[in-house]
């Protein structure tokens, strides 16, 4: 189901928790959420529906991937300054990413996945990270 956008900077700022199966439901809705937004977002955590739990969801090189509970387990030494947007807020800003990331994650099967992510890809994925932790970008 396609939620509504939480803009409540009091709301994102508080921390995320760990997801498990019972919030596959929410998982679903923000891919929902996600794709409903498709023209103007490409990665959304679950905060921005107003859940506060570590799910993420993105379009990562034309495949849409949940992920629950991602975490960063190794990166590249070489970082990059991003402009960056959020539809939680208005406006760009600037942040320092890791040019390629490793992350290990739950997958909407409940299967534990790791995989490499480089690019844009691995931008995305660390924005909504920051969102897990009440970071706003």
């Amino acid at each position: 189901m396609v939620k509504e956008i939480m803009k409540d900077v009091i709301f994102l700022k508080q921390p995320s928790e760990a997801a498990d199966k019972n919030d596959l439901d929410s998982a679903k809705d923000l891919l929902d959420t996600l794709k409903a937004n498709a023209s103007g977002c490409v990665g959304m955590a679950a905060n921005m529906i107003g859940v506060r739990k570590r799910i993420l969801a993105a379009n990562l090189s034309g495949r849409y991937v949940v992920m629950l509970n991602p975490v960063i387990t190794g990166h590249s030494k070489k970082t990059y300054t991003a402009e960056e947007g959020c539809l939680s807020l208005t406006g760009t800003r600037q942040t320092e990413r890791f040019e390629s990331i490793t992350v290990e994650y739950t997958d909407e099967h409940m299967k534990k996945r790791i995989k490499s992510f480089s690019g844009f890809d691995a931008q995305i994925i660390q924005h909504e990270i920051d969102h897990f932790d009440g970071k706003i970008i």
